[in-house]
């Protein structure tokens, strides 16, 4: 089916950056060979035994290259080596590795297990082996060889953790916290098997076990933030108010920039009815918004994109005392606001975003969209208006002032806003793409092919056009065998998405192939079981198959799920009342 994206292309919170949650750790570090040193040198000896010298001489010069950082050349030389000592397993250990560096994961994967084969207990090829599987989240080739490194050599400390991090990922606690005993009874000192074992200890509710554990991990690494966060929670849910307020000026006396503590401890405060002291420091807070922009980004990790809002507006309120005009808390008070439903609150801190602020349009959409989801979508054509008439060089707010003409069906007006809008980016595909709905809205079916296979032409793999075409030419009856490659090639880049799942049903059934159409139908359905135009399309399948309670039961299913369309509507009551169906 059509799948139309961006209805909500106005909420804030598709504005807010996420922060960066992992990076990939450098795989040889701590296992690699060094280049020239005893894993592979030591098995290639240009002595009498070798029948062909130059395989030395390759394996040399790729390790001069590999030393100079020519890794191009490196593998060049190695393969050379390779071919001339095929039966070797150390020149394929050290092949494996220069894919690494060349980021050639499948080849380095390649030669990794070749070399396992024939050399099965070499502990540091295990453990970049499974380093390897783990980077390509292949969790339980990366545990069996972990499981197997640890049998091997107990000592190995990192692979404890890694392990542990495996068996935590697929929710197999016990085997985590039996790894991470093993860790902490090998290496005592080993601060961070404390500290998963209080994480574990934690959420079996073993408080006071997990409050040890916690307490060891500080003993170990003094300086470490996290422990102390989670002994605060433990301290806060018995209401151990002492404690909380001793630990949280523990952290700001030795990091008086912790912000985390800072609005901590404010909330705290505020909670305990210590107004006073919560308005202080959020005061303080709000006046170094100023110069620090990592106290706007501490307040979405922590508090906005949890969907923490009662504590949100809490925090922001008060730093807006100390920055009355802070652009960036207005629009995350409007954030905060909107998450729990004090509309006119939202309203009040959107309008206080400064037209200079780089949140600035975000706030103008989004109010546009409040009006527009009261029902006054005029209201929001003509704010919008307004705005453009500040900002006339902006295209997306001529796209979203298009949008809401074609939501008030007067395509007309719809059309001249993303026409303009398209003067100022040409190429813009998403204005493009709503242009092509408006037209196919309007009844203007040849403009509307014409306009999606301009999207597919600037943005080949753009899975939305893909499928709105595909799913027009199904639905036309035309061109069928291009309106499945088009919707294939959709799947492709979104292979669980219902609607475009649905096309391809959609698809089939214009072929007249019931049974294969059932397949995708059904699939459809369960990727999205509420959208009354695919559970039409299931009963219409049902029917043609000659399954008339089938067809009934989804044709009623759809029917309930049907709010504002009255053509449609109308229409598969007559579906469900030629059946002989009751509404």
């Amino acid at each position: 089916m059509h799948k139309i994206p961006g209805r909500n292309i106005g909420k804030i919170a598709a504005y807010l950056w996420l922060p960066l949650l992992l990076c990939l750790a450098p795989l040889l570090t701590g296992c690699a060979t060094d280049p020239g040193g005893k894993n592979a040198a030591e098995k290639i000896q240009p002595a009498a035994e070798y029948e062909n010298g130059d395989r030395y001489y390759y394996y040399m010069e790729s390790q001069l290259n590999r030393r100079s950082g020519n890794t191009d050349r490196a593998l060049f030389f190695l393969e050379k080596a390779i071919e001339s000592d095929p039966w070797s397993p150390w020149l394929k250990k050290e092949l494996a590795e220069l894919y690494i560096q060349q980021r050639d994961m499948e080849k380095a994967l390649e030669y990794l297990e070749n070399f396992l084969k024939e050399e099965p207990d070499d502990v540091e090829s295990l453990i970049l082996y499974g380093r390897l599987q783990q980077n390509l989240r292949h969790g339980e080739e990366a545990e069996r060889a972990f499981e197997k490194v640890l049998d091997l050599d107990p000592q190995q400390q990192e692979i404890y953790l890694r392990l542990g991090a495996l068996y935590m990922e697929k929710n197999d606690a016990d085997s985590a916290f039996q790894v991470y005993e093993q860790l902490v009874q090998n290496f005592p000192g080993a601060y961070a098997g404390y500290f998963f074992l209080g994480k574990i200890h934690l959420d079996r509710g073993e408080m006071k076990k997990a409050e040890k554990a916690f307490e060891k991990t500080l003993e170990l690494e003094p300086g470490l933030e996290e422990p102390r966060f989670e002994l605060l929670a433990i301290y806060e849910s018995r209401g151990d108010a002492e404690k909380v307020i001793r630990l949280y000026k523990e952290i700001l006396a030795e990091y008086p920039e912790n912000i985390r503590a800072a609005m901590g401890l404010a909330y705290f405060y505020y909670n305990r009815g210590k107004l006073r002291s919560a308005e202080k420091i959020l005061r303080e807070l709000g006046e170094q918004t100023r110069g620090n922009p990592e106290i706007i980004r501490s307040l979405i990790r922590l508090y906005i994109e949890p969907k923490k809002y009662a504590e949100a507006v809490i925090l922001i309120e008060g730093m807006l005392k100390g920055a009355p005009d802070n652009s960036e808390l207005h629009y995350m008070a409007g954030v905060a606001f909107e998450g729990i439903k004090d509309e006119k609150m939202t309203l009040k801190h959107l309008r206080q975003v400064r037209q200079d602020s780089r949140f600035y349009q975000n706030a103008a959409v989004h109010i546009a969209f409040l009006y527009q989801e009261k029902g006054e979508t005029e209201k929001a054509i003509s704010f919008l208006e307004e705005v453009i008439g500040k900002i006339p060089d902006n295209p997306d707010f001529h796209m979203y002032l298009g949008g809401f003409y074609e939501d008030a069906k007067n395509y007309e007006k719809a059309e001249a806003s993303l026409q303009k809008g398209l003067e100022l980016d040409t190429d813009n595909t998403r204005i493009w793409f709503r242009l092509g709905v408006i037209y196919d809205k309007w009844e203007r079916k040849s403009d509307s092919i014409r306009v999606m296979q301009k999207v597919i032409e600037l943005e080949p793999e753009n899975s939305n056009a893909l499928n709105y075409l595909g799913y027009t030419y199904a639905d036309m009856g035309v061109k069928l065998d291009e309106a499945e490659s088009l919707i294939r090639r959709a799947l492709e880049q979104k292979p669980d998405d219902g609607y475009i799942t649905d096309s391809l049903g959609w698809v089939f059934y214009k072929r007249g192939e019931y049974e294969e159409a059932l397949v995708h139908m059904r699939r459809a359905v369960e990727l999205v079981p509420d959208d009354p135009v695919i559970l039409e399309h299931m009963g219409d399948v049902y029917l043609k198959l000659g399954q008339k309670e089938k067809a009934l039961e989804f044709y009623k299913k759809s029917l309930s799920h049907q709010k504002e369309d009255k053509e449609k509507r109308i229409e598969t009551e007559q579906k469900i009342r030629e059946l002989g169906g009751a509404l």
